[in-house]
């Protein structure tokens, strides 16, 4: 069985493979202050409702974009499941060509998807997760990796706006009714449901204007369905994205 394991800023998110069946996944908070051990227990304590638990997984593969968690996951996977993961990184296979000016800076989370996006929805194809940072990959019709955006996410921008604005309090973030808030919360989780997806949309308007074709546009990641809903130009959320390109890349790469 794969263990697959996507490491973000705010979130790890895991999954067991038998095949190319998902039979299990898990979303963790990121915590750099957590031990080799302390991960290792909650990943133990998780795999018990998987099959034999810890001793049915034979291999496992990681993207990382931080680098911090990568030091301490590698360690954690070698003393508790004894196996020396597979990292993606700008050796690993992915059939994808990146066209970044430098394809090292490109986060692994970022090319996992785009395997994924490319191999279920076929090319072109625009990927907006909804993680720390909202990015937008753009894919094109012969699996060319084109380039993206990368703005502010949906927390970050909730959050600087109480800490930055001394009147402004800690809101929950929801949509409400209406886009004209009648209270300052309500103004609020409008300014950033509403103004975020409209954000989201013209972006992907403009990105359109760039590509070949017209580009299928998928959603994943955390808040994806809170904004998604909002939008003109997301048909579809997936959220198992990033854990589909995960095992993909491990199948490319296997042996």
């Amino acid at each position: 069985m794969l263990l697959a394991i996507d490491i973000g800023n705010t979130n790890i998110v895991f999954g067991v493979y038998d095949d190319k069946n998902i039979l299990d996944y898990w979303r963790i908070s990121s915590d750099h202050n957590k031990t080799t051990d302390e991960y290792g227990i909650l990943f133990r304590e998780a795999l018990k409702s998987v099959s034999s638990g810890i001793t049915s997984i034979d291999s496992v593969i990681i993207s990382s974009v931080v680098p911090l968690l990568t030091t301490v996951m590698k360690r954690m996977v070698k003393r508790y499941f004894k196996l020396d993961p597979v990292f993606v990184d700008e050796n690993i296979k992915t059939g994808i060509t990146i066209c970044y000016d430098n394809p090292m800076d490109v986060g692994a989370d970022r090319i996992v998807n785009a395997v994924a996006a490319y191999a279920i929805y076929g090319g072109p194809v625009i990927i907006v997760d909804f993680g720390t940072a909202t990015t937008f990959c753009a894919v094109s019709n012969k699996s060319e990796y084109l380039g993206g955006v990368i703005v502010p996410g949906i927390l970050i921008s909730l959050d600087a706006l109480s800490q930055r604005a001394a009147k402004l309090p800690s809101v929950t973030l929801e949509a409400p009714e209406k886009v004209i808030g009648t209270s300052t919360i309500t103004s609020m989780q409008s300014g950033i449901v509403y103004g975020y997806a409209g954000l989201v949309d013209e972006l992907v308007e403009r990105m359109k204007q760039e590509m070949e074709g017209e580009p299928a546009v998928i959603a994943t990641g955390g808040l994806a369905e809170m904004i998604a809903a909002q939008t003109r130009n997301i048909k579809e959320i997936n959220p198992m994205l990033t854990l589909e390109g995960l095992r993909m890349v491990f199948e490319m790469n296997r042996g």
